[in-house]
């Protein structure tokens, strides 16, 4: 009797495992064949689904020192309800093993993740938006499971909804905070990019990007990329109606030693068709962009002057984040889109915050 309890323990658990658990397999999505500067994408390369369990919306792919892969997957209220239809659910960050090529639960309720990096300190910083979210940016540290909370308001109201963020090797996180969706006030005036010292203190850096998404600074700490999409809402718009698009465009800012900007400029424009939305960079310092262009949706590399060097279609599916793997899988590129994860082995190997 107690044999068969304990086997239907076992069965129990794996049953609650294999609920918890992502698809453990790589295909072939279809996608139309990847072209490009072979320097930066090797013959033969393409996309392959490794993970396609998410709600609405995956974003923000971070990758860890150790090897393994974290993600968000944004789980629009408005569309993810539990099995009965009568709640809402909670967002998520989910942890991808690449050896096992299975994807569990990390974190729920995610305080609406969005963009994620890890410091040098090996800390997951997290930028949480908002649709029930936190509206701020968190530090996890990865060996206590201890959160802490980096910045949750500036000049004593909350952010409109944070969306991504990079670290310098200094130690000072730049982020961003427009809003595509949530009930709650909008208590900021503008739509900006801040940076947050070590010592604690945030200054708001960056007011003329329109309407600022991905965000990364360059190899050699010289200068800032910040990817504007405005698509004139700041919610879903109800059937029939259209909003008047703003800035499509990769900004790049000179960055100075004291984490000031100058010098802006658009390194690419992609009107009138949508923009980039999250983006990586390689140690050459060539720009890894997910561009949501209903028009060709994909994976574009831009040379640090923004001059095109590769495309890899996502089909009909609009993407959304990228982040290079570690070690012997340097230049393997995660991407997000869509309710899924993908990767591709590109030719360069993607740049790292150095370890302290």
């Amino acid at each position: 009797m107690l044999k068969n309890r304990n086997r239907r323990a076992v069965l129990a658990l794996a049953i609650v495992a294999a609920f918890a658990a992502g698809p453990a397999w790589a295909e072939d999505p279809g996608f139309p064949a990847p072209n490009g500067d072979p320097g930066v994408l090797p013959a033969g390369a393409k996309l392959d689904r490794v993970f396609d369990g998410g709600c609405m919306l995956t974003e923000g792919i971070a990758t860890s020192p150790d090897g393994m892969v974290y993600f968000s997957d944004i789980t629009f209220t408005k569309f993810c309800k539990d099995p009965s239809g009568k709640f809402l659910q909670a967002g998520n960050i989910w942890k991808y093993d690449p050896k096992t090529k299975q994807a569990t639960i990390f974190r729920s309720p995610s305080g609406m993740s969005n963009g994620m990096k890890f410091d040098a300190q090996g800390n997951l910083v997290i930028a949480e938006g908002a649709d029930y979210g936190g509206r701020r940016l968190t530090k996890t540290d990865m060996k206590t499971g201890k959160s802490y909370i980096l910045s949750g308001l500036y000049n004593g109201q909350p952010y409109n909804s944070l969306n991504d963020l990079t670290i310098d090797e200094k130690g000072r996180i730049y982020f961003t905070d427009p809003r595509y969706l949530g009930w709650e006030p909008m208590n900021q005036p503008v739509q900006a990019v801040y940076r947050l010292d070590p010592d604690g203190k945030v200054t708001r850096l960056i007011t003329d990007a329109a309407k600022p998404n991905g965000v990364q600074v360059s190899p050699d700490q010289k200068t800032l990329y910040v990817l504007a999409h405005d698509n004139g809402a700041h919610d879903f718009l109800e059937k029939g109606e259209t909003a008047q698009k703003g800035m499509m465009a990769c900004l790049a800012y000179d960055l100075s030693p004291d984490g000031t900007v100058s010098n802006r400029r658009v390194l690419v424009n992609w009107l009138p068709n949508d923009g980039g939305d999250g983006m990586s960079i390689d140690v050459d310092g060539n720009l890894y962009i997910a561009v949501r262009s209903e028009a060709a949706p994909g994976l574009y590399v831009y040379s640090p002057e923004g001059k095109q060097l590769a495309y890899v279609s996502t089909g009909k599916e609009l993407p959304t984040n990228v982040a290079f793997g570690y070690g012997n899988d340097a230049n393997l590129l995660y991407l997000t889109s869509g309710k899924s994860v993908y990767t591709i082995r590109m030719a360069k190997k993607g740049w790292h915050l150095p370890s302290s």
